[in-house]
C-alpha cells in the first residue's frame, strides 16, 4: 500500500473524482503542451453524465487557462474506469500534436490504464488481518504501525490536514444561505449548531455531530477548501467525528492526529482492496469508507484495543453495503450532504458498539471490504454516480410531472 497521504488530499470541492482529479490532469497536460494552439478534452461515462453538476468543465477550463473545448460523451465509456478522459492538443494548422488518455479513479487520484495501482508502496501488508498479526507479534497499535512505515514528516502533514478540517468546520458553521447549483439547497450547519447549544445533554452531542459534519459537507458543496477523507463527497464524516471528540470531549491535538493516522490506514485498505470511487462501486465506497474510517478513529479515541478498532471499522462499512450513488441533478448536495451527517452518526454508534465488546466478531473487516467491492461491481451503472437511477431519476420524474 502507498502512503496514507494519498487518502488525505487538500483542495477545492465539490468532488474529488469529478473536480480535483480532472483539474490535476488538465494542469499536467497543459504544462506539457503549453505552446499548443488549442486543446480539446473529451469526458466519458460518469464524468460526462454528472460533470456539469460537479463543476468538472469549470475545473478543467481554469486549469487550462480557458483554452480548452469540452466534449461530452455521456453514452460512451472508456474501458479502464467510468471516469475516463481524453486530452488532445493541436497546432495552428489543426494537426493533433499530443493526446493523453487518463482516468480519475477516486479521491482526487488520476491513473493511466496500464500504470501500476501502487507506484511507491510503503507498507508491507495489504490486509487488516496481516496488520493485526504483525502488531500482535511486534507490539504497538494501529497508529504506531502507520508511523513505523511512513516518512518522518507524516505527523506534520496530518497536522495540516487537521487544521484544514477545522477551518472547514468553522467556515461552515459561520455561513448561511443557499448552496449554488440550482437545487436551492439551504445550508443547515449553522442552524443545527445554534439548536445544539440549547438542547439537553441527552441529545446535544448528536446535534453537535450533525452540525460539524454538515459544516464540512456544505463547504465542499459550495466549492470550498476541504480534505478528501477519503473523497470530497464524504469529506464531512471524519472531521465531524474528530471535532466532536476535540471540541466537546476535550481530546488533545496529539490524540486527534494519531486517530487520523488510523483512519487513513482504514481508508488505504479499502482503496487497495476495493475502491473509494462512487463511479466504480457506488456511495458505499465513499460514505461507507468514510464512516468506517471515522468509526476506527472514534474507537481509538475511546480507548479501544486494535481488535475493537477493527470491529468498529468493519461494522460501520458492513452496514453501508449496497449504498447507491445517485446524486440529484449531478450535484454533491442531495442526498450527499445528509449522508455525511448520518455517516458520522453511524461511525460513533459503531465505535460504541465495538468498544463495548471484547473485539471478537464473525465477519472480519477484510471480508466486508471484499463484499463491498463485489457489491459495487454488481450494481448497475444507473446507481454508480451517473444520476440515471434511484433518487435522481425519481426526483427528476416527479419534477417533470409537477408532483
Amino acid at each position: 500500500m502507498e502512503s496514507i497521504k494519498s487518502i488525505f488530499k487538500i483542495g477545492y470541492g465539490p468532488s474529488s473524482s469529478h473536480t480535483m482529479g480532472p483539474s490535476r490532469a488538465a494542469a499536467m497536460f497543459y504544462e506539457k503542451n503549453s505552446l499548443a494552439h488549442k486543446f480539446r478534452v473529451h469526458l466519458y461515462g460518469s464524468l460526462a453524465l454528472t460533470g456539469r453538476g460537479h463543476l468538472t468543465d469549470i475545473a478543467i477550463m481554469e486549469a487550462m487557462k480557458q483554452r480548452a473545448e469540452i466534449v461530452w460523451h455521456p453514452l460512451e465509456a472508456l474501458p479502464f474506469h467510468p471516469n475516463g478522459m481524453l486530452f488532445e492538443a493541436f497546432d495552428e494548422k489543426g494537426a493533433k500534436t499530443d493526446q493523453w488518455e487518463i482516468y480519475s479513479v477516486g479521491g482526487g487520484e488520476i491513473r493511466e490504464k496500464d500504470s501500476p495501482v501502487v507506484a511507491n508502496p510503503v507498507y508491507p501488508h495489504t490486509t487488516m488481518a496481516g496488520i493485526l498479526d504483525h502488531i500482535g507479534k511486534e507490539g504497538g497499535t494501529l497508529w504506531e504501525y502507520v508511523l513505523r512505515h511512513e516518512d518522518p514528516d507524516l505527523m506534520e502533514y496530518l497536522a495540516e490536514v487537521w487544521a484544514t478540517m477545522k477551518k472547514a468546520i468553522k467556515r461552515g458553521l459561520d455561513t448561511e444561505g443557499v448552496l449554488p447549483g440550482g437545487l436551492k439547497v439551504q445550508r443547515k450547519a449553522a442552524s443545527y449548531h445554534f439548536k445544539a447549544r440549547m438542547q439537553n445533554n441527552f441529545i446535544r452531542d448528536n446535534s453537535f455531530l450533525f452540525a460539524y459534519a454538515l459544516a464540512v459537507s456544505e463547504e465542499n458543496s459550495g466549492g470550498g477548501i476541504v480534505v478528501t477523507a477519503p473523497t470530497c463527497g464524504s469529506c464531512g464524516i471524519l472531521p465531524g467525528v474528530l471535532y466532536l471528540f476535540h471540541k466537546n470531549y476535550n481530546v488533545s491535538e496529539n490524540f486527534i492526529l494519531r486517530a487520523i493516522a488510523t483512519a487513513g490506514l482504514i481508508g488505504n485498505l479499502v482503496k487497495t482492496n476495493a475502491s473509494i470511487s462512487g463511479a466504480e462501486v457506488g456511495c458505499q465506497g465513499e460514505v461507507g469508507t468514510a464512516s468506517s474510517m471515522a468509526a476506527a478513529a472514534a474507537a481509538q479515541l475511546s480507548g479501544a484495543s486494535p481488535h475493537q478498532i477493527e470491529y468498529a471499522a468493519s461494522a460501520s462499512l458492513e452496514h453501508h453495503l449496497g449504498l447507491t450513488c445517485d446524486p440529484i441533478g449531478g450535484l454533491v448536495q442531495i442526498p450527499c450532504i445528509e449522508r455525511n451527517a448520518f455517516g458520522a452518526q453511524q461511525a460513533v454508534d459503531a465505535s460504541l458498539y465495538a468498544s463495548n465488546s471484547d473485539g471478537r466478531h464473525f465477519v472480519m473487516f477484510d471480508q466486508v471490504v471484499e463484499a463491498m467491492n463485489q457489491t459495487g461491481k454488481d450494481l448497475p451503472s444507473l446507481y454508480r454516480e451517473t444520476s440515471l437511477g434511484g433518487l435522481a431519476k425519481v426526483w427528476d420524474a416527479w419534477k417533470k410531472e409537477g408532483r
